[in-house]
């Protein structure tokens, strides 16, 4: 278990363009969903890299399989996009950063999204740690809320803390936003997302029960007034977007050339 004193690691994975530019690249973070890496957003990463984009995906600590689940990678969500400004400020500590967008699947959704300006709510958020609110059940972490108090019991201190979650996450350097299949968008306030400025791009399963539209989708396509959006197709599952034996193989490859098309509209 990780020393609750030591720096909060983030791995990245880099992918330079093939072609030589005159100017800094245009860039996109891709950040993966629960549970899962960023080595394993290649249908993703694939069409941006071959539309001439910098790409950086990254693990979020405690929520990645690479390092193995701890409670807070899947409750504390707004550690995710605190992730990806901090590689933000390393990379352009190495060399001028180019116009930054960033994707995001699932809980990498919400993260893009965050970054653009969505806040989630405080007191829906108390209402999931405590119970009043029931917190579906997380395949990769069984038992991730129970987990969780035993690490940090609920008390003042412990909602005090929650300010952190509420707090503006909004990077001034991300430019457009790509939601594929987003989630936490019941826990979202409706008064953030009215204030997103950017284009945002969302595409989502028309068979997601995971993160079903009307719950998770509809709030972000509704409530931010630069989003756009359509189905992925009717029969398309969440599980559709990482599976190795997708029930519809084409539909993360179309999602993937959709985003490349869009931040190619957007970011140059």
């Amino acid at each position: 278990m990780r020393d609750p004193a030591s720096p909060r690691p983030v791995r990245v994975y880099l992918w330079e363009p093939s072609r030589a530019q005159a100017a800094p690249a245009p860039l996109v973070v891709v950040s993966h969903g629960t549970g899962g890496s960023g080595s394993d957003m290649e249908w993703l990463v694939r069409p941006l890299h071959e539309a001439g984009f910098r790409v950086v995906a990254l693990d979020h600590h405690g929520n990645n399989y690479v390092d193995g689940y701890e409670p807070e990678g899947f409750l504390h969500v707004w550690e995710r996009p605190r992730d990806v400004s901090f590689v933000l400020e390393a990379l352009a500590q190495e060399q001028p950063l180019g116009p930054v967008g960033v994707a995001g699947f699932s809980l990498g959704g919400y993260t893009a999204a965050a970054l653009a300006g969505a806040r989630v709510d405080p007191q829906i958020l108390w209402a999931v740690l405590t119970g009043t609110v029931p917190l579906p059940e997380i395949p990769e972490f069984p038992g991730a809320l129970e987990a969780l108090r035993k690490k940090h019991p609920l008390n003042e201190a412990s909602r005090r803390a929650l300010d952190a979650a509420t707090a503006d996450l909004s990077d001034p350097r991300v430019r457009a936003v790509f939601q594929v299949a987003p989630g936490v968008g019941a826990l979202v306030t409706p008064e953030s997302l009215a204030t997103v400025r950017v284009p945002v791009g969302i595409r989502w399963g028309g068979a997601d029960t995971v993160n079903p539209y009307e719950v998770d989708t509809r709030p972000y396509l509704e409530h931010i007034p630069t989003a756009s959006g359509c189905s992925a197709g009717p029969h398309v599952r969440h599980d559709d977007f990482f599976t190795p034996q997708p029930a519809d193989p084409a539909a993360r490859v179309r999602v993937g050339k959709e985003a490349a098309a869009f931040f190619q509209q957007h970011l140059g």
